[in-house]
Formats: structure tokens, C-alpha cells, sequence
């Protein structure tokens, strides 16, 4: 029983030590009621908080003043301890101010009895992909609309000169260089053929 519980007690030191090298994401606990109780690297860094600023501070903080007033904190502590898990992405707010794109992931935190003893919760800023996500998008759109208009264009063009080929004076064939069929004749070519129009596209 002795080494089983000093090999647990190194694996938790172990587990705490890698939770608090993450920089990438920001990794925290917070109680029942929604207030910090460890700050790991990543949260320090994405964040702007040291730990010392932090730790007993309600985690609603980091929402926007928007997402507080509409209860969206609360609702996610709720959530978590009903279904268990709660994962959502939307603004966040760092201790200077400014704004990043967050991907939030809360956890509820059980006992043996299933009692709630808190929530764990991970943030990761996905500002720069949802901000390429947003120019692929643009551009996507930008795209389209120029083959659109492009394809408008040449819609135009033709009908000018299915127009021109009509009522020019001699008579006009314009060939497809693929199948090597006619795309247009005008009235000279049908009374040169003595075929209906439609025959002579059909060749």
C-alpha cells in the first residue's frame, strides 16, 4: 500500500508538473462556484494574469461585458454539470483588454460519492485560424462573384455576336474548334442550306 501510494503521489507530481509546462493551452481549475483555484503557463500567457493575480478571482472575467450580462458563465457551469461537458468558442478578454477568438472546453470535476468538487477548464486561442478561416472565406466569395461576372461577361459577348452574325449581310458560321459543330448561323447560311436552323446546329 505504501508504494502504491507514493507511486500515485509521483504520478500526480508528475501530472502537475506537465499541466503547469503547457503554454500553448490555457489550463485551470475553478470550484462549484466558478473561482480560479490553480493558473497553469498557458493560462498566464494567453491571459496576461500571474497566478498571484488570479487564483481566488471568478473565472467570468475573461467573458466579454456582453456575455456576462446575458448570463453566459453561469449557463456554462450549468452546462458542464449536467451533461457532464461543455465546449464552445467565442470571445474572450485578456487582463490588458483586448480580445482573442477562444475555443473553451469545461469539464465537471466528480468525487468517488459523484459529489461536485469543480470544473476543470481548458482555453486554447484560435484567433489566427478563425482569422483564416475568415479570409478563405472572403476570398471564396470574391472568387464566385468573378466568375459570375466573368461568366455574365461572356454570356454578353456571345449574345452580341450571335446579334452582329444575325444581321450581317454575308453568311456567317462560327465553328466549336472541339466538336467541330456549328454554335452559329445566320439567316444566309439557312437559305444557302435550305435547312432549318436548328438541323444545321445539330451537325
Amino acid at each position: 500500500r505504501k508504494r502504491s501510494a507514493e507511486a500515485l503521489s509521483r504520478s500526480e507530481a508528475q501530472f502537475k508538473l506537465l499541466v503547469q509546462g503547457v503554454s500553448d493551452y490555457a489550463i485551470y481549475m475553478i470550484d462549484p462556484n466558478g473561482r480560479v483555484i490553480t493558473w497553469n503557463l498557458g493560462a498566464q500567457r494567453i491571459k496576461g494574469y500571474l497566478a498571484g493575480e488570479i487564483i481566488g478571482e471568478h473565472f467570468s472575467r475573461f467573458y466579454t461585458e456582453e456575455d456576462r450580462e446575458a448570463g453566459m458563465p453561469q449557463q456554462a457551469l450549468e452546462a458542464a454539470t449536467r451533461e457532464g461537458r461543455f465546449e464552445k468558442e467565442g470571445w474572450r478578454v485578456r487582463k490588458d483588454g483586448s480580445r482573442f477568438w477562444a475555443n473553451v472546453v469545461i469539464d465537471a470535476v466528480r468525487d468517488e460519492s459523484g459529489a461536485l468538487i469543480g470544473f476543470a477548464k481548458v482555453t486554447r486561442d484560435i484567433t489566427e485560424k478563425k482569422r483564416a478561416e475568415a479570409e478563405a472565406c472572403r476570398l471564396k466569395i470574391t472568387l464566385e462573384q468573378r466568375v459570375a461576372e466573368r461568366t455574365a461577361e461572356l454570356s454578353a459577348s456571345e449574345a452580341r455576336l450571335r446579334t452582329l452574325a444575325e444581321h450581317a449581310p454575308e453568311a456567317i458560321v462560327v465553328f466549336d474548334g472541339e466538336t467541330s459543330r456549328f454554335e452559329v448561323v445566320n439567316e444566309h447560311v439557312v437559305n444557302f442550306f435550305g435547312r432549318a436552323r436548328e438541323d444545321l446546329l445539330r451537325l
